[in-house]
């Protein structure tokens, strides 16, 4: 009359449920694949702001959306409604033109955003 019920355990089901995450955590980071330059400078995290990267082939990045020069240029300024306390944080590759950098710059900055940070990867420091 009754039928036969196999039980998971609570702890194998939990075991499972980390494995799956373990594995799908890094993949989840996302973001736009960048080297970015080295420097002796403050660590800063980004903790959830507007994320705009360089590429070195002169592509302009927010969070993920790819665009040209010439989007970024004339579409900021509505993106830029959007920006909180927690500010913009620039990632720019260390092979981007230095010029790429500092016209995104310009323009993040005449939109009227004040927060913006530089990312860069910290100096190995010698033993």
């Amino acid at each position: 009359m009754y039928a036969e019920v196999n039980v998971v355990s609570l702890v194998d089901l939990m075991m499972l449920l980390m494995v799956i995450f373990m594995i799908t955590a890094p993949i989840m980071q996302g973001g736009v694949d960048l080297t970015l330059p080295k420097a002796d400078a403050r660590p800063v995290e980004s903790k959830g702001g507007m994320v705009i990267s360089v590429t070195r082939d002169g592509k302009v990045f927010i969070d993920e959306t790819s665009m040209t020069f010439t989007e970024f240029k004339s579409s900021f300024k509505s993106y830029a409604k959007n920006v909180g306390k927690d500010g913009v944080y620039i990632r720019g590759d260390g092979q981007a033109s230095y010029g790429n950098v500092l016209r995104v710059l310009a323009i993040v900055k005449n939109a009227g955003v004040t927060n913006v940070a530089l990312m860069a990867e910290p100096e190995e420091q010698p033993r």
